[in-house]
């Protein structure tokens, strides 16, 4: 008995841990982690510094797992009312509103000032801005508009654009480039999950354009445009001298097939199509920056 007694503190300290873990959203702080080492990589002009590549990785990580904690604060009420989020840490109840407010905002500061100490100035302003656009713009505009989809495709963007100015101290074409991938990027990913989740979204209060438009004719629209833009911006890198012909043959056949994902959900709106668009979106950005990156 007494070793079950034991037992239970260290149980409930790692589902503590857990939960906090929950509240970084890791898998996306993991891929902005990962797009800001591309544009460092891409933004060096010789060998890269690894020891600054780390710092700019650690600051990224804990200023973005920070804004997503802030962002499951601000969004609570509207979780406990969605499948998907209902069990997170806070509608579940097994955190408190002070502690996570607390917790997102040390994050936030420490990855901001790490990113200052340990880049440049430059880097630790376009982070700053990552968080407030994030935070204090796309979050309240979920609840108000389906616009925000593309409001929130702009902080989610500039994580390559703060790797290329801790690699140059600048920002020129090249991270503008990078922008645009990332930004195109994320719209059809967010209209394969926002159609998926819809009924979600809808008795979350969010309007997004899968709630304003039940039959998904312009989502589908939207998702072919934007698929269109992604692959011309895609091509941009061989244009300008940031990458060679094999990676233009390798973005051309990746953005066909990811344009060819998104004709089919436009032809029909079901959930198998957009699950099928969602993980093919999952799979696109990796290869396709791994090849700019590496080819």
């Amino acid at each position: 008995m007494n070793g079950e007694a034991a037992a239970l503190p260290a149980v409930a300290s790692r589902a503590r841990a857990a939960d906090y873990m929950t509240l970084t959203k890791p898998g996306i702080t993991v891929m902005v982690g990962l797009t800001a080492a591309v544009g460092y990589h891409l933004g060096s002009p010789g060998a890269m510094d690894l020891v600054r590549l780390l710092h700019l990785a650690g600051g990224t990580l804990l200023s973005s797992a920070g804004a997503a904690a802030l962002n499951m604060l601000i969004e609570r009420e509207a979780d406990a009312k969605m499948d998907r989020t209902k069990n997170r840490p806070l509608p579940a109840g097994r955190l408190g509103a002070a502690e996570v407010l607390v917790f997102g905002i040390v994050l936030c500061a420490a990855g901001t000032a790490w990113l200052a100490l340990g880049t440049n100035l430059l880097t630790a302003v376009l982070g700053a801005a990552t968080i407030l656009s994030y935070v204090g713009v796309y979050t309240p505009l979920k609840s108000r508009t389906s616009l925000c989809t593309i409001v929130g495709a702009v902080p989610g963007a500039l994580p390559p654009v703060m790797g290329w100015a801790a690699a140059r101290g600048s920002v020129d074409f090249g991270a503008l480039i990078l922008f645009l991938i990332l930004f195109f990027w994320q719209l059809p990913h967010f209209l394969a999950l926002a159609w998926m989740y819809r009924e979600d979204y809808a008795r979350g209060g969010f309007p997004m354009l899968t709630v304003e438009d039940p039959d998904g004719s312009s989502a589908g629209r939207q998702v072919v445009l934007q698929t269109l833009a992604l692959v011309v911006v895609s091509l941009l890198p061989a244009g300008f001298g940031m990458a060679g012909e094999g990676y233009l043959v390798a973005a051309l056949v990746l953005g066909t097939g990811f344009l060819g994902f998104g004709i089919a959900f436009a032809v029909e709106r079901t959930r198998p199509r957009a699950s099928r668009l969602f993980f093919a979106s999952i799979a696109y950005l990796p290869v396709l920056l791994g090849t700019l990156a590496f080819a």
